[in-house]
Formats: structure tokens, C-alpha cells, sequence
């Protein structure tokens, strides 16, 4: 069984927020293979249950997001290596993908939960550049803030690579290979 989960912020005073790519890029792989999410209060979050895979979207807001995570990870004895976790990256330019098998936090909240909440640093990430502020802009400002309709549009185009990535995560390609395929000097 593999997990894939998207972090963000519940509610639609957080849509389509930078903070929000996670759930973004779980709305889009949901739209493309027409899944439901639902609400499941005893995972804190909203997922969608496959045979093969489980979809999670955490509503316990970004800092809290480990919670959830592991109430589905221990329900369903679901290893932190089988555990793909999307987020954003204020560090990386916009729409630059950085796949890793483990990782610190790096500053991310959600990612600090999550470690704090599973004990392990070892499970793979796809982090997404959401570019760097001004240097007069607060970071905490930044993530939560909107995406123009430019970044929104181009963000669309790179949907499609996502959404492979995340279909070979769960067709259980090796995550050395999916590294190798999608880690590339570019943005998307």
C-alpha cells in the first residue's frame, strides 16, 4: 500500500496559496483520474482509498500535518518509505521539482511535523519551487499568499509530469529511478 500526501491548508481562504501546492497538485491528480476525496475525521483529513494507494489531503493545518499522516500510516501499516509527501519550496525556483528519499526539515513546518510525528527522516518527498520573496517580503507572508493567474496557468502545464510521478510512485518504481527521471536542472 502506498500513500501520497499533500500538504497545504484546509479552507478556501488558503486556495491556491503557495503554502497550498501539495493539496494543489492532489486536486489535479484526482481531477485527471476522476477520484473523490472525502472527509475522514478519524485520519484528520480528506482521502481517497484505493486497493493499491491512499490519497491524503491533512486538515489539521500545515503545521499539524504529521497527525494525520500518522494515524493513516498506522491504520493501514503503511512503512514511511511507501509514505510520498508533496509540498512547497520557497528555496527552489518556481516550478523546480527536488526529489528525495530523506531529508531534514529544511524549514518547513509540515515537514518538521511530519518527522516529529513518524520518528524518521526517511521517507520520500517532492518538493516544488515556489521561488524566493523579495527580500522586504516575510516568508510567512509569502507561502500564504495567492498565485498570480501567470503562476496558476503555468503551474497547469506542469500537472502533467506530477501526475507521472506520482503513478510510478505508485506502480512501485524504484524511487532511485523516479529521482533519475524527474530531478533535472530546470524548472517545469
Amino acid at each position: 500500500m502506498k500513500l501520497i500526501v499533500g500538504l497545504g491548508n484546509p479552507g478556501l481562504k488558503y486556495k491556491n496559496t503557495r503554502h497550498n501546492v501539495g493539496f494543489m497538485v492532489l486536486n489535479a491528480y484526482a481531477e485527471e483520474n476522476k477520484l473523490k476525496f472525502k472527509e475522514k475525521r478519524e485520519f484528520k483529513g480528506e482521502v481517497y482509498i484505493d486497493k493499491n494507494f491512499i490519497l491524503l489531503k491533512p486538515t489539521t493545518f500545515m503545521n499539524l500535518s504529521g497527525d494525520s499522516i500518522r494515524l493513516v500510516q498506522n491504520f493501514y501499516k503503511i512503512d514511511p518509505e511507501d509514505t510520498l509527501v508533496i509540498c512547497d519550496d520557497f528555496n527552489l525556483p518556481f516550478l523546480k521539482l527536488r526529489l528525495r528519499k530523506k531529508g531534514s526539515a529544511g524549514g518547513h513546518n509540515g515537514l518538521k511535523s511530519i518527522i516529529e510525528n513518524i520518528n524518521s527522516e526517511e521517507f520520500p518527498r517532492l518538493r516544488i519551487g515556489i521561488g524566493l520573496p523579495d527580500e522586504n517580503y516575510d516568508i510567512i507572508d509569502y507561502v500564504l499568499s495567492k498565485f498570480t493567474k501567470e503562476h496558476l496557468d503555468a503551474f497547469k502545464k506542469a500537472y502533467k509530469t506530477t501526475n507521472d510521478i506520482i503513478d510510478d510512485f505508485i506502480n512501485d518504481m524504484s524511487f532511485d529511478l523516479i529521482m533519475n527521471r524527474y530531478n533535472t536542472n530546470e524548472s517545469l
